[in-house]
């Protein structure tokens, strides 16, 4: 009995690349949810500490961790599933705003704090 593998968008069509870019796909993948969890563990952090900036300034932190941290997960599995389906595809590999979405929002991070701070 065959099973279906699942998202089937990815799984469809194409050839089966080498186990060693899928693997290196993965831990890509893993990486990027590790950031995402770094992410939320700030922003709840920020939230939770007392810090000597106004408390308006720190909601606001701690709300763009955390949307930063949803954004890295949520972003992290579409990038997979392109990845792997143009693997497949003997495609070219997509390029992916997310790194920049997430350098942005650090720099904005950055400054409010400078801001608050001075």
């Amino acid at each position: 009995m065959s099973r279906q593998r699942w998202p089937a968008w990815v799984f469809r069509g194409g050839v089966e690349p080498d186990e060693r870019f899928t693997f290196a796909n993965e831990r890509t993948f893993l990486a990027w949810i590790r950031t995402s969890l770094a992410f939320l563990a700030a922003g709840v952090a920020v939230d939770t500490v007392t810090l000597s900036i106004p408390s308006s300034a720190q909601h606001i932190l701690a709300t763009l961790m955390i949307v930063l941290g949803v954004v890295t997960a949520a972003t992290s599995w579409v990038r997979w599933a392109l990845a792997e389906r143009a693997m497949r595809h003997q495609a070219p590999l997509p390029a992916s705003p997310v790194g920049a979405v997430i350098a942005v929002g650090v720099v904005v991070a950055g400054v409010v704090l400078l801001v608050v701070a001075l």
